[in-house]
């Protein structure tokens, strides 16, 4: 027969092992829920705003006197559909040497020699006025703002019309607090060209990177 003083002896142990379960899982899930690596987030990743053009998106801000960018679709002959949320943005380059890029600080700093990991949706548009060539994607890190310190990643010229998904792996070679995306030429010589650019992801971390 168990005495009085085992049982309570015993229900006291019981209490104690349920207590550093809870304890061990809560502080799982805080380790979870903190975690610095989970992702270094854009603000307005998708370009979400009211239909316009030479309009930079909330969030964001134009580097250099000729980044006018669009928000579509609607401006410039541009209607197809946004792959994530309603709008997305639209960025030109010119024959005289001038291209569209915009950037914008990020929540927290992308951090020297880590591995990171960025996708994002990128589509061309026959009928932009003219401006109707393919263009390459570049994101840029830097230390102050537009600053374009290292190249992140790039694509060749974007020349389809439905959306892909292009993903980067690289490492920060310093501590990075902004991010420049652009559209740009490919080969030497300007010319009238489009990009459009939508679902930025977070840059998370990753174990193994390169640059192509």
């Amino acid at each position: 027969m168990i005495t009085l003083g085992q049982y309570l002896k015993n229900t006291y142990s019981n209490l104690i092992s349920i207590m550093r379960i809870l304890i061990i899982l809560f502080t799982g899930l805080l380790t979870v829920s903190f975690n610095p690596n989970a992702g270094i987030k854009l603000s307005n990743p998708s370009f979400e705003g009211a239909p316009q053009d030479a309009q930079v998106p909330n969030g964001w801000h134009a580097c250099g006197l000729y980044s006018t960018p669009d928000i579509l679709p609607g401006p410039w002959g541009v209607y197809q559909d946004a792959y994530d949320g309603e709008t997305f943005l639209g960025l030109i380059t010119r024959e005289d040497n001038t291209w569209e890029h915009i950037g914008q600080q990020l929540t927290a700093p992308l951090k020297k020699d880590e591995c990171y990991t960025f996708s994002v949706k990128l589509a061309r548009s026959n009928g932009y006025v003219g401006y109707n060539k393919p263009l390459k994607f570049r994101i840029w890190g830097g230390t102050k703002r537009c600053q374009k310190a290292q190249l992140l990643g790039h694509t060749v010229a974007i020349d389809h019309n439905e959306w892909k998904s292009y993903k980067f792996n690289f490492f920060a070679n310093d501590d990075y607090d902004y991010v420049v995306i652009e559209a740009y030429y490919s080969g030497k010589v300007p010319y009238r060209g489009n990009l459009l650019v939508d679902a930025c992801s977070d840059f998370e971390t990753c174990i193994r990177a390169s640059i192509d």
